[in-house]
């Protein structure tokens, strides 16, 4: 069964915000022939996700419009504690966003802002809190009807007003 059609907004855990372009038979990698999905995500990469795997592992629809409210309450709440160790906590944040929700990107988003502001990110931290935000932004502009610039004004403030309740 499809999931998909050519045409929908998807998310790839990996590459972040596409679109389906096409369903093609191909045989990849010297494997038998199946049907896979094109995504064309919107860093100019082309992502071939076979039809038949288990595709919440790798795609998902865009969060809707109507999620959004529970979304902001996430980047509102209270953020979690990270691990003190920064590379204990590299590795625990990447485990945490192999799970791919919106939510967990919203939550890791959070947290991570949150640990900078008691001390500043590593510089994989950093990125990794870049990286993160760059795909909560995209997808939150996508599910908003908005701008990424606009979109980012509206995580900003979540975020401000959370750092204003919470910060001890």
């Amino acid at each position: 069964m499809m999931r998909f059609k050519v045409g929908d907004l998807v998310v790839h855990l990996a590459h972040g915000m596409g679109h389906v372009v096409s369903l093609e038979k191909k045989q990849l990698f010297g494997g038998e022939a199946r049907l896979y999905y094109e995504v064309a995500t919107q860093r100019n990469t082309v992502v071939w996700v076979p039809v038949e795997t288990d595709i919440e592992a790798t795609l998902r629809s865009v969060t809707t419009k109507s999620d959004l409210g529970l979304y902001q309450q996430v980047l509102i709440r209270k953020p979690e504690t990270l691990n003190k160790d920064h590379r204990l906590r590299q590795i625990e944040l990447i485990e945490r966003l192999k799970h791919g929700s919106f939510q967990t990107i919203c939550e890791t988003v959070r947290d991570l802002t949150a640990h900078g502001w008691h001390k500043p990110l590593s510089d994989a931290g950093a990125a990794l809190l870049r990286r993160t935000r760059d795909n909560l932004c995209q997808e939150w502009a996508v599910a908003a009807g908005v701008t990424v610039v606009e979109a980012n004004k509206q995580v900003n403030a979540l975020l401000l007003e959370s750092k204003q309740a919470h910060l001890t």
